[in-house]
């Protein structure tokens, strides 16, 4: 496949859908579904700007058809109804149980936040559900007991974040072991170092800033159920299975098994809320639906990505900046990595997903780089995974800081609370955590792995 003005002209497309994503950020017109006019009109720009349109064409199909994007989209697929299941169960009212009955107040309900989100979306695998699920609970909780408004709510943020960096059915987890050709359970195990030292620097730093608020505790009036922690049954079964080498297809299907069947057994969950037929033509048949229906955004816009990659790829304007970084960059190791983790970042800084960076990168960048220098699997899936759940939680044009910002305004608006400001994700001590921890890896060595025989043959 040709261009005019030779392989740098592939990378106009790409632009024009970063342009797109970017004009609907500072509009606030943002969201999963809106992006798409920026594929379409990137795929065709991109077949004005070549000279092989038949090429392109097979170009555009070929990336479609990727066994990589075919897996993504499965798994998000699978990853979208378990989550549905989890939340339809009454996990959150469980976590909130917990809290509650602990008598936390001020900075501890805020790390309480931190960790319930923490432990939410690892579950889940969304950090939006993360903060559409618990912010209209634990933020006029947390307000309630002498939380420090901001504070609170960049805790839930925090904690999705690192469900987004650590949990084995993210979107993020999965794009990045996938496209490195990683096993799950060593993406994982080699991460959890780099998340929990993050975690623990965010919980030191909520203790210091998170207090300070008016503690009224007559204001609380939540939902709150005990029964609903049995819904970490099914999590953990994820989590086991994953760790044991499994599919994570057949990790996430025999974990919603499990949750329809605990649910169905301790009336958490009926199965007419799992499935049913509807009463009026175009209503929702239940959680499977609403789980599925919930990751369409993200799958098309996906297809779209792995189109535009192909594009890249086949013009040979991948192949020159691999050449570039070769010469000049990626001399060693080190660069090799600085290289691939701040390419993935810069990425993530126009697009409204994470994900979606990784994916660009990954196939085309990061796995070729990081085998050329010997990186296992595991460490190019890290690279990439770590550097997409850094700013990309702080930027207010973000999907994951546009969904949290107006959960708690809506939030704040329903009890009449303190609001606070969309700049407030800047705080983020997470990520912030995470950059400084992933920064300090690469120049010191420390985490990094190099592959083995065993890396040759890959399953997710």
């Amino acid at each position: 496949m040709r261009m005019f003005g030779g392989p740098m002209m592939a990378l106009v497309p790409a632009l024009v859908l970063v342009g797109v994503l970017i004009w609907l950020s500072v509009a606030e017109r943002a969201n999963l579904s809106t992006f798409w006019v920026g594929g379409f009109a990137a795929i065709v720009v991109g077949l004005l700007l070549t000279r092989t349109p038949r090429a392109f064409a097979e170009s555009i199909i070929r990336g479609l058809s990727d066994n990589t994007g075919a897996v993504i989209i499965t798994a998000y697929l699978f990853a979208g109804v378990f989550g549905s299941l989890l939340a339809g169960g009454g996990l959150v009212n469980g976590l909130l149980w917990l809290g509650i009955s602990a008598n936390l107040h001020g900075a501890f309900f805020a790390i309480l936040a931190f960790l319930l989100s923490c432990v939410f979306s690892a579950g889940t695998g969304s950090s939006v559900a993360a903060a559409l699920a618990l912010i209209p609970v634990l933020y006029p909780t947390g307000v309630a007991l002498g939380a420090d408004p901001t504070m609170l709510a960049v805790a839930v943020l925090a904690g999705g974040a690192f469900g987004d960096n650590i949990a084995p059915i993210s979107d993020t987890t999965i794009t990045s072991s996938y496209t490195a050709k990683a096993t799950m359970a060593d993406v994982v195990k080699s991460r959890l170092p780099l998340s929990l030292i993050s975690a623990a620097v965010t919980i030191v730093i909520l203790a210091i800033f998170g207090g300070g608020g008016e503690s009224s505790p007559n204001r609380i009036d939540v939902d709150s159920n005990a029964l609903g922690l049995l819904m970490l049954i099914p999590f953990a079964v994820v989590i086991y299975l994953a760790m044991r080498r499994y599919h994570i297809i057949l990790a996430l299907m025999w974990g919603s098994l499990s949750a329809i069947v605990i649910g169905a057994v301790t009336g958490l969950l009926k199965l007419t809320q799992v499935f049913s037929i509807p009463a009026e033509r175009g209503d929702s048949t239940g959680l499977i639906q609403d789980g599925i229906a919930s990751i369409t955004g993200a799958i098309v816009l996906v297809l779209f990505i792995l189109a535009l990659a192909q594009v890249l790829s086949d013009s040979g304007f991948m192949n020159q900046v691999l050449q570039r970084l070769e010469k000049r960059a990626t001399k060693g190791v080190r660069s090799a990595e600085l290289a691939i983790a701040g390419i993935t970042l810069l990425f993530t800084v126009p697009l409204g997903a994470n994900a979606p960076a990784i994916l660009l990168v990954g196939p085309t960048i990061g796995r070729p780089l990081g085998m050329r220098h010997n990186l296992a699997p595991a460490r190019i899936a890290n690279l990439m995974d770590c550097a997409a759940n850094t700013v990309f939680y702080m930027l207010p044009w973000h999907n994951a800081v546009i969904i949290w910002y107006a959960t708690v305004l809506a939030t704040a608006s329903q009890y009449n609370l303190p609001t606070i400001s969309i700049g407030s994700a800047v705080l983020n001590p997470y990520a912030w955590a995470l950059l400084a921890v992933l920064l300090i890896s690469i120049l010191t060595g420390w985490n990094r792995k190099y592959a083995t025989a065993a890396d040759a043959v890959p399953t997710i």
